[in-house]
């Protein structure tokens, strides 16, 4: 799918006043699902269990290091340098040091991810948010992961039935912040963008990247960032500010903001 089509880029001056959000689109990591406390917890667990901890220095040395590590491998992967499964073997190969083959990577990293998963919790606000907007919105995911990754996790968590629709970076052969990456999920939708409001923790890749793409961005900022935002932006310290934010329609009932 390209920039052009079929929704071509909304500058916000071309959408209509009074337009209403139809559907919510989510980001999953960080957002409604803590990955931050359970990458730290699963990380701690594994090396421990590994007798590895000690070769790092002190746990917080090792935990800064997986996830500058994680990091670095995601940026790869959202440029689409590698592919999914490279980028989680790099990862662990460049974390450990050693040069394993794919069997051994994959075998260290389903160790740490049984960690990983065992620490697995959603936000506290997660479930009152999406009850208090379950019969106003439509509800769908855009993630810059794998559907196979965030459709076990949605599972796993028990609110798989929550979204319509699960879309994945790795399996659209695209990723955010790109434009055609959220106009694919408001294809999936049969809704325009201005009529989707896009929920992510990321100023750039979420909140900006939906914005560009003429959906309504919304950057969750829970840890109270210093930074200030992208404009034309809305942002929110958790998710209960959410259904009064959709409700005022703010977007459309003053000047425009949008660069």
């Amino acid at each position: 799918m390209s920039a052009s089509g079929p929704f071509p880029y909304v500058h916000s001056m071309t959408i209509k006043r009074g337009t209403t959000i139809k559907a919510v689109v989510w980001d999953i990591d960080d957002t409604i699902f803590d990955y931050a406390h359970a990458d730290t917890e699963g990380i701690r667990a594994h090396l421990v269990a590994e007798d590895l901890l000690a070769g790092y220095g002190t746990a917080e040395d090792a935990l800064a290091l997986w996830k500058r590590t994680t990091e670095r491998h995601w940026a790869r992967f959202g440029a689409g340098e590698v592919d999914f499964e490279t980028q989680r073997r790099d990862r662990v190969r460049e974390f450990v040091g050693a040069a394993l083959d794919d069997i051994e990577a994959d075998a260290w990293f389903a160790r740490y991810r049984a960690h990983y998963e065992a620490a697995w919790t959603l936000f506290p606000d997660t479930l009152p948010t999406l009850d208090a907007l379950a019969s106003r919105y439509r509800h769908a995911v855009l993630s810059n992961s794998a559907h196979a990754v965030q459709d076990h996790k949605l599972r796993t968590l028990g609110v798989r039935d929550r979204f319509e629709a699960v879309l994945c970076a790795a399996d659209l052969g695209v990723s955010k912040p790109a434009a055609e990456a959220f106009h694919a999920v408001c294809a999936e939708l049969g809704l325009a963008p201005a009529e989707i409001a896009y929920v992510g923790d990321q100023p750039e890749i979420d909140a900006r990247g939906a914005r560009d793409a003429g959906l309504l961005g919304i950057w969750l900022d829970r840890n109270g960032s210093a930074q200030e935002g992208p404009s034309g932006v809305h942002r929110i310290a958790g998710l209960a500010e959410l259904p009064a934010l959709l409700l005022a329609d703010t977007r459309f009932g003053a000047p425009s903001t949008f660069g």
